[in-house]
Parts: structure tokens; sequence; C-alpha cells
């Protein structure tokens, strides 16, 4: 090997390292692999956030290679700026809990916290199997867990049919004023937005039905505005997602519109949940997406990228590198170019 001059050599080390440390500490990456701070691949696929204190926990599922096909798994990762995460573990390993069958499959968990009775509260999506000549799940309902910590174990419930509807895709929301709902995916029917009982338990109150057939949903309050989001029913495969705007969740709600050119199909992802980031300066809402593979799940990857959103319109840019300051709000999107802040 060829010897370089000390004096020259290392102080290219220290910038090098200076740079890749700082990208890794601070920068999201669309459609990348996503490590932990283990240097694992991310697996909290269909998830969802929830904020306790200064902390975030993600939850998702768990798709790793080598778990044992009798179980599906829920997965814990926390962090305090949304970038590096540390994996908490399983936090749910569960067998079939009601003699579905034997492909079974628990998708899209999302976790409340309840202050009053001091519980987290997780939903799941609970379906299957298909049956011969059937188009779609048959079992359609959520099922719910409870655990005294963020990061589990969480202990299986029960499973039930939100106010009697099927339920698939299932989304999470609590506005401003701290109210819970459970968004779900009726497929005779629509698309609804629900409040939680007291306990979260259960669903006390169809708050909304849009009837538009939509997954994958998502909702965020912004400036005077609800927005709700989803994906077209096209399993896998990844559409044209859109959204709707309303000034209550009892609606009337807006037709649907694209939120990317149509022709990226959501630059290949689906919508998973829209997290709203409050800051001292600024407020950023991200959209969070899952880049499916299912031929190779363990390797589905995630699409974050903070929205253009105000005035009604909501709009997901061509995803690119970007970074997030957690404390004022502000995000920043790393092109050679163009650079873009977050706005109220």
């Amino acid at each position: 090997m060829r010897q370089t001059p000390q004096k020259i050599f290392l102080p290219a080390i220290v910038i090098l390292l200076s740079v890749s440390s700082f990208a890794q500490r601070n920068v999201f990456r669309p459609k990348e692999v996503w490590l932990d701070k283990s240097g694992n691949h991310i697996q909290a696929h269909g998830g969802g956030i929830l904020k306790i204190g200064s902390t975030f926990y993600w939850y998702g599922e768990q798709r790793r290679q080598g778990l044992d096909p009798e179980y599906r798994y829920v997965s814990c990762y926390a962090s305090k700026d949304l970038v590096n995460w540390t994996f908490r573990g399983d936090a749910l390993k569960l067998s079939d809990p009601e003699g579905i069958g034997d492909t079974w499959v628990l998708e899209r968990p999302k976790v409340f916290y309840n202050a009053g009775t001091r519980k987290f509260v997780m939903y799941m999506h609970l379906d299957g199997p298909r049956g011969p000549g059937e188009g779609g799940y048959r079992f359609a309902r959520v099922g719910v867990a409870l655990s005294d910590k963020a990061e589990g174990p969480f202990r299986y419930v029960r499973s039930f049919r939100p106010l009697g509807m099927e339920s698939r895709d299932i989304g999470q929301f609590i506005d401003d004023d701290g109210s819970a709902y459970l968004i779900f995916e009726d497929r005779p029917n629509g698309f609804h937005i629900a409040r939680l009982s007291a306990d979260y338990l259960s669903v006390e109150k169809d708050v909304c039905l849009i009837k538009a057939p939509i997954e994958g949903g998502a909702l965020v309050h912004y400036d005077g505005l609800y927005y709700v989001l989803g994906s077209a029913l096209t399993g896998w495969k990844p559409n044209p997602n859109k959204y709707a705007t309303a000034t209550r969740l009892e609606g009337p709600w807006s037709e649907f519109r694209d939120i990317a050119p149509p022709s990226t199909n959501t630059y290949g992802s689906q919508s998973s949940m829209l997290l709203k980031i409050v800051g001292s300066r600024s407020t950023t809402v991200i959209f969070m997406g899952d880049v499916w593979k299912p031929e190779t799940q363990w390797d589905s990857r995630y699409l974050w990228m903070p929205l253009e959103i105000g005035g009604g319109r909501m709009w997901l840019p061509e995803p690119v590198p970007w970074k997030l300051d957690i404390r004022t709000g502000e995000h920043l999107l790393l092109r050679e170019t163009k650079a873009g802040r977050g706005k109220k």
C-alpha cells in the first residue's frame, strides 16, 4: 500500500469522519435503508408514533428474518430526535389469538397512552385467511392489547368490529384537545373516523364516515383545518395517495386531491401516519409512508418527508435528504440548488 504523509492524511480523515458522523446523527434519507443505533435495519412497518415527555416511540410490524412463523410481532423503538432510534424490543409477541387460521395477519399497530388509566393501549388490524375465490380478508377486526410501559410487554385483551363494522387498515389521531380517535377502513361502506371510549378500550362514536375507497388512513389538524389522507385499495402496489380537508371532523369534507404527481404513485410509498411537530418557531407536518417490498418484506423501506401544507393544500415534495430541529420545529431540505423551511 502506498504511504501518505501523516500530516496530510490525518486532517482528511478527521474531515471525512466529521461529515459522516454529522450525516448519521441528523439527516433523514427517504427510501434508503434506515439503521437503528445497533446498526440493524429498523423494522417498524405500517407503524405509528407516540410521544411521551421528550421521547418518541415508534411501533410497527416486526418483519426481520428468522422470526417464528407461529407468532406475529410488534416492535418498539425510542428516539429523542426522530432520526436516531434505539430498539426497545418486541412490544408484542402474539400467537393466533382468535383461531383465525395459519395465514392470519397482524398489521398497522398503533399505540395510545391513556392518562386516566395510566395504560398504554395498542390497536392492531387482525385478519385472514383468504378463502377460495375471495378478494379480501374475512376476519376484518381490530385487536386490543395493554401495557403498563411504553416498550411493553403488551398483553392481548380482545378483538372486535368497531361499531359492528368491518375494519381493515387502521390509523390513529390525537386532536389538539387531547381526544383520541381510531381511523379504520370499512370496505362495504367507506372510511371511518371514530372517537375512542374514555378508557380507550373500545370505540364510542362514529364521528364521520367518508364514503371513499381509501386505506392507509392518516389525519392531522393544522392551522384550523383537518387534513385526511389515504391510498387507493391496491394492496402492496403503490398508487396516487389523495387528501381532503374540512373545518370539522364531522365534515363536510372537500373532494379528494392528489398529494403528489400521480405518475409517481406517491414516490412508490403508501401513507401510514401524519406526524405534527410543533416547535418554538415553526410547525412541521411529516408524511410517514411505507415503501413495501412484498417478496422481501424485511427489506421494506420508509419514506418520511416534510409536507408543504397550509390554506387547504397539502403536497408531498420529491424525496430528498432533509433535517429537522425538534426544538424549533424547523426543517431543511438538503438540495444543492433549493432549500425549504417549515412554515406555520
